[in-house]
This record gives structure tokens, sequence and C-alpha cells, in this order.
């Protein structure tokens, strides 16, 4: 190993994220992985009587080149060029051209000025002018960004300073590209900040191509999708600069926004069915409302995903809202705030039979082919038989859940719960730690595994290790006989 190795790799880790962010730029550019951001540009030009002609050809090159590494559309990059000397000439106008191809023939037969350098003067002109809408410039928005490059070699013969402000401050972007005897604080004065970035000096225009992979990359925005810089676990969707991450049918992106799971709560009917009798006391009545919220803040609440619906029991049973009244989580936590504590006996049975009956019926709001999924609270004994009614909400396919408290009976919670018992039925002995059942219950709908699936699975692994014995089995009786004949030969 070169022993200016080690040197180099703490150099490399001392230049920092910047760097790396450029070098992968660098090859998302390399890889064709690199598109421009919607951009408004208007290339201001100097073609006054110090620019020879030759070289305001290789200005147009430069341009040419600098066009042709972005992403020329309507929808993307519009382009216009302003040509000025003691006048101003637009030359192209960023409406003009929509096609790449077209754009650069039009800079091919732009033709200098030949005259003085009134700088300010094309500024203003672009101010007003060029990034107008009638030139094509877009509605001012966060998502297009407006860009003036401004080449010059010479001193301007009017104020430049207080017109560039003017430019900045309506939203362009100034980059300013001295050359030769160029007046530096005048290019400072024009550009934008930070001015390491924005100004940029060349010895001649012999020499100008070499900024072309400067401004290339200045508006390049890599396909972090393309390039694989992203921790998406299925799909990767790109967007200007940045990426989301969405999952395959049948998985759902769960909160951290990049893995995926087989579970879902979407499409789902949630309907809670909970104890108002006067064993539960306002104040704690107030807690289970609260205890309500926290599920349904874990839930995906909206027209197509979860449905919630709400019904209150005591010695009556009374709907307090059916299922898809309310498609999104402010109002439905705001309707749970509004029940009234009824107060009275426990028919947890009738309440039961109720869900059963009318909860998950099409009438209230039940859609076809929806997963159902029931959640009892209560926080005593039933005063009335619950076993052919709980009975009947399991038989129904309803997932069904059992929360108790206080002096709720764990036998009854467990005639209520589906199977596995232990997964859906939840008690604790105070109001107050109903948060921590809310922690622990998990609405979220799997996909269970198809046993007809694994047992063919299962039987297909068998033949092939059964057919791999008899080849087996085979090829040593061949290598037998083959060894016999080989003898009998010898």
């Amino acid at each position: 190993m070169s022993p200016n190795l080690p040197l180099f790799l703490l150099l490399l880790g001392l230049i920092g994220t910047q760097a790396t962010v450029d070098l992968r730029t660098a090859a998302a550019m390399a890889a064709g992985l690199c598109k421009t951001r919607p951009t408004d540009i208007v290339f201001i030009v100097d073609s006054s009587r110090s620019v020879r002609p030759s070289e305001f050809e290789q200005v147009k090159v430069f341009l040419a080149k600098v066009i042709e590494g972005l992403d020329v559309g309507p929808n993307a990059t519009r382009v216009g060029v302003v040509n000025y000397a003691s006048r101003v000439k637009n030359e192209v106008s960023l409406k003009t051209h929509r096609t790449k191809a077209g754009l650069i023939k039009a800079v091919t037969k732009i033709e200098p000025l030949s005259t003085g350098t009134m700088t300010g003067l094309a500024i203003q002109f672009a101010l007003n002018v060029a990034f107008s809408e009638g030139e094509g410039a877009r509605v001012k928005s966060p998502d297009i960004s407006k860009v003036a490059i401004i080449v010059t070699d010479g001193r301007p013969q009017d104020n430049v300073k207080e017109i560039a402000q003017r430019a900045r401050d309506a939203g362009i972007e100034i980059f300013a590209i001295g050359v030769g005897r160029v007046d530096m604080s005048t290019l400072k004065q024009m550009a934008s900040d930070t001015l390491d970035e924005h100004v940029d000096y060349v010895e001649s225009y012999s020499v100008i191509e070499k900024l072309t992979k400067k401004f290339q990359e200045a508006f390049c925005v890599s396909d972090l999708c393309a390039t694989g810089d992203h921790d998406c676990e299925q799909v990767c969707i790109s967007s200007p600069g940045s990426y989301k991450c969405a999952c395959k049918d049948g998985f759902t992106l769960m909160d951290d926004g990049r893995s995926c799971s087989a579970c879902s709560n979407s499409a789902t009917d949630v309907v809670f069915l909970i104890d108002g009798s006067k064993s539960v006391r306002p104040e704690n009545f107030e807690l289970v409302k609260k205890w309500i919220n926290q599920i349904i803040d874990k839930l995906d609440v909206s027209e197509s995903k979860a449905h919630v619906g709400l019904v209150q029991y005591s010695s009556l049973v009374r709907q307090e809202f059916p299922l898809g009244r309310f498609n999104n989580k402010k109002d439905l936590k705001d309707a749970v705030k509004k029940m009234a504590y009824m107060e009275r006996g426990t028919m947890t049975g009738q309440a039961l039979r109720y869900l059963s009956d009318s909860s998950f019926s099409p009438s209230q709001g039940a859609r076809p082919g929806v997963t159902k999924v029931g959640i009892v609270f209560t926080d005593g004994r039933s005063q009335d038989y619950i076993g052919d009614a709980a009975k009947k909400a399991k038989e129904h396919g309803f997932k069904m859940y059992a929360v108790g408290v206080g002096n709720a009976v764990e036998d009854e919670l467990k005639e209520i719960a589906s199977e596995p018992t232990g997964e859906h039925y939840f008690y604790t002995a105070d109001f107050k730690t109903m948060t921590q059942i809310a922690k622990k219950l998990q609405i979220n709908i799997c996909q269970e595994e198809d046993p007809c699936e694994c047992d063919s699975l299962v039987k297909f692994q068998k033949k092939v290790e059964d057919a791999l014995q008899a080849l087996t089995k085979k090829l040593e009786s061949m290598s037998k006989r083959i060894a016999l004949l080989e003898n009998k030969i010898v």
C-alpha cells in the first residue's frame, strides 16, 4: 500500500459533506441520472466592441454546451438570451424555443452588436422584459427557479449595483462571469450570495468552456431513486432533488416513511362498543373518551381506509354515530369528545346483539368485503347473558377485542374476545392506566398465511427431494456399470 494513502484518506475525510455531494452529482451526471429542476434561465451576453468576433463565437459555444446539459421543455427548463452592448437586443425569448435543438440553433445565429458596454441597461431589460410572463417566464413560485447568467469582459458604462439588487429582490439568482480585463468589483455588485458560488473569472474567452461543467452541475438534480441513494424498502418515487417511498400492492407504508408491512388498517370498519353504566362515573368516562381518541390516532382514517363508528350502552343501547359519517381524525375525535354519559345499568349482551345485527350492516355505513373490528369496553359484570351474542359476532367474522377495567370479569372478556384470546382481551384495575392498553392494542389487519399454500410447498419440496434421490441412485447404478465395462475392456 502506498505510504501516502493514509494521508490521502485523511484529507478526503476532512473535505466533508459538500465534497460527497459534489462527487454524487458528478457521478449522477456521468451516468445520465441527473435532471435539471424547472428553471427560467436568461443568458445576458456582452457583445461590446472589446469582444472580438472570434471570441463571441467561443461565448456561443459555451452557451450551447451549458444548454446541452439542461432538460429543455415547457414544463422543465426554459432558456432566453439577451445580447447587449450600448443597446439591448432580445435574441431568444423564454417562450420561443421549446426544444433543445431549436434553441441551440438560434444561439449559433446571434451576431455581436459591437458598441459600448451598458450592463446595467441589460439587467434592467432582463428584469422588465426577458423575465416577464409576456416573454414566457412562469409565475413566481417556490418550484420554479429564475436565473440570470451574465458574461462580460469589461467595465460597464452605467451603474449596475442598484438594478442588480432590484433583480435579486425580485427572486432572480444572478451568476456573473468575468473575462480578461473585467472589473471584479462590478461582478461582485451584480452576483447573488454566496459570491464564491456566483462569481467566476477566466483569463480569456478561449478557456470559458471550462465553466461548462460548473453550470451543468449547478442545475443538476440527482435522481436519488436511480442512483440508489435512498432507503426505501420497496418502491422509490423520484421528485426534484428528493424522493418518497411507496409500497407494492398488498403492503402498507409504515410510519417511518420507508418500510412496508403486509399488515394494513386500510379498508377497515371499526366500531367501539362503550359501557356508559353508572359504575363508570363521569370523571372516568372522560378518560374512556381520551382512550378512544388514542386508538383513533393510530388508525388511517379516510374515505377509502379506516371508518369508525361509536355505540354507547348501559340499560339501553345508543348509537353515537355510524360508520363513515366522519372521514378525518379531527371531526371523528371531536364527535367522541361530545359523547354524553348515559349512566344506569350494564346490558353487555344486548349491546353485542346490536353490534352484530345493526352496527356492521350496510344501512349503518358498513362496507361489503371490508374487515370488521369490534372494540368492547366495560367496567363491570354484565346484567344479561353475553354467550350467544358474543359467539354470533365471531361467527359473522368480526375481529373482537374486549377491554375491561376495575370490576370487569375476565371470563366475560375472554368470551367476547377473538382467538387467540391472549391477543384480543385486555384488563387493567385502574382507569388511569388505560393509556397502556391503547399502546398495546394493535388493530392492524395482517394477511394470514394460507395453510393450503404451505402444504403445497411442503409437498412440492418432498417431490423434488424424492426425485433427486431417485436420480442419485440411477447415477450410482450407471457408474457401477461403466466401471464393469471398463474392467472387461482391460
